[in-house]
């Protein structure tokens, strides 16, 4: 699949998860309202406008959203002159616009971007990235966040972000409810067999639907992060650049302490590196750093020599 391929696809995809997420939003949302209510137009209702409004607030204002959480500070060219330059290269070399940039004042190397689309996008990177990379290792990880931008992931990201952390609050309300009594008390109240049914099914999607979620996040998350460690090769030419930096992250003990369960799958890598070393498998939330690195290694390997200028006659 070519890069204009991969893009129309995360675009449509994009798209796609919109509508999916506002389905998921109102049955959830319904039978657990059902459930707590045994009113069937309040749960409904209730249950569209929660879709409607985290739908929307996902697509215009969840880059905003992430980069708060984060405590990242937009700064300007005089703030950090060669951060400026890089992302203004690899902005020319992308051919997207130049996203606005942020600084995490945090000691641990990482970075993500965010935003809807090229044209509302931005780009973060920590205080410990800017500190411990050279600037070939700096490229790399810009070129690495454009790749994301250019390809469409951010959007993708933020509202598969969006959707989780909806689900989990709904789960989360439904089962502290039922802790305290309230299922019991729904179930008596609903007459019939279809209340207490719906009660036991709200039961089990409060349950089960945040881990079905949360899989499909970091499955999706984990593909992209492949994808972009090649577009960002694309732009740069030189694998040796993402490949010595993720070494670095990869060696670097510090854990980003600003990073959360709701914004880790964002990073270029993982950034909360103690869960990480003790749980590897379908909860991580980025492939194994090695296997990036092994895979840039070989592309290094395999790029053709620079070509030797002619001499002058």
């Amino acid at each position: 699949m070519t890069m204009y391929e991969e893009i129309s696809k995360n675009k449509h995809l994009s798209y796609v998860l919109i509508v999916v997420m506002t389905a998921v939003l109102i049955v959830f949302g319904y039978v657990v309202g059902y459930a707590a209510t045994g009113v069937g137009w309040f749960a409904l209702a209730i249950a569209v406008i929660i879709a409607v409004v985290m739908s929307l607030t996902g697509y215009y204002k969840g880059d905003k959203i992430a980069l708060a959480t984060s405590h990242a500070r937009q700064v300007t060219h005089d703030d950090a002159p060669q951060l400026f330059n890089v992302v203004e290269e690899m902005s020319i070399a992308s051919g997207n616009p130049m996203p606005s940039v942020y600084i995490i004042d945090d000691s641990a190397p990482n970075a993500f971007a965010t935003g809807r689309d090229p044209e509302h996008s931005s780009i973060a990177v920590t205080q410990g990235l800017l500190d411990k990379m050279n600037r070939e290792e700096l490229q790399g990880v810009i070129a690495h966040e454009m790749s994301h931008v250019r390809n469409y992931d951010i959007l993708f990201a933020t509202l598969v972000g969006v959707m989780v952390g909806a689900i989990a609050l709904m789960a989360d309300f439904f089962l502290r409810w039922s802790f305290f009594g309230g299922s019991r008390r729904s179930s008596n109240d609903n007459s019939g067999p279809l209340g207490i049914i719906l009660v036991v099914l709200a039961l089990v999607l409060a349950i089960l639907a945040p881990i079905a979620a949360r899989m499909v996040q970091l499955a999706i998350s984990r593909k992209r992060e492949y994808l972009a460690d090649a577009s960002g090769v694309e732009l740069t030419r030189n694998p040796n650049g993402l490949a010595n930096a993720l070494q670095k992250i990869a060696d670097d003990e510090e854990v980003l302490e600003v990073a959360n369960r709701a914004t880790a799958h964002l990073y270029i890598a993982q950034p909360i590196k103690k869960f990480s070393d003790k749980k590897r498998g379908l909860f991580d939330t980025h492939p194994p750093i090695q296997e990036r690195i092994r895979i840039l290694r070989e592309m290094a390997h395999q790029a053709p020599e620079p070509q030797a200028a002619p001499a002058a006659e």
